[in-house]
């Protein structure tokens, strides 16, 4: 019995596969399904395209998402972030994603007036490690005056312990 099978694969291309190790009587199926697929050379040329075009999706959208970080930061006053190099534009990418998620909860939608609003935007103002916004990334807006009265508050008492 023939151990190696032809097989003309989706993509049009005839490949001979060794079926030796599959049972006798498993190798015609499995020789069917190959069928169904495209050769190896295929697939690994159709996933790598894939993983090209997904990567520069990637970074055109960080590129937009930095650039309305950006102009929003310069729009409402808000200082540049300290921290090491490699994490500045995600901090400020982070910051704006929860800044805006914040007004649009608490002003939008909710009942803050701009007073409010003016408050919690000068403690996020006194924020600028950007290591902070990044910890705070997946929070919800609703949250950010608790957490920016908890980081505030922190940086108080590290300033001047003694008071």
């Amino acid at each position: 019995m023939s151990t190696h099978w032809t097989v003309e694969h989706g993509c049009s291309h005839a490949v001979v596969h060794d079926l030796s190790g599959r049972p006798a009587d498993k190798r015609a199926g499995f020789a069917r399904w190959l069928a169904s697929k495209d050769c190896t050379d295929c697939w690994k040329a159709a996933r790598d395209a894939d993983t090209e075009s997904k990567e520069e999706w990637l970074a055109a959208r960080r590129a937009a998402e930095q650039e309305a970080a950006q102009e929003w930061a310069t729009k409402f006053d808000m200082p540049p972030l300290e921290g090491p190099e490699k994490a500045l534009n995600w901090g400020e990418r982070s910051r704006h994603q929860l800044m805006t998620a914040a007004h649009t909860l608490l002003v939008v939608e909710g009942t803050w007036d701009e007073a409010d609003w003016a408050e919690l935007e000068e403690k996020a103002r006194a924020v600028t490690r950007a290591g902070w916004w990044i910890d705070q990334r997946d929070a919800e807006g609703a949250d950010l005056l608790e957490l920016l009265d908890a980081a505030t508050a922190a940086d108080r008492v590290t300033e001047n312990p003694f008071h």
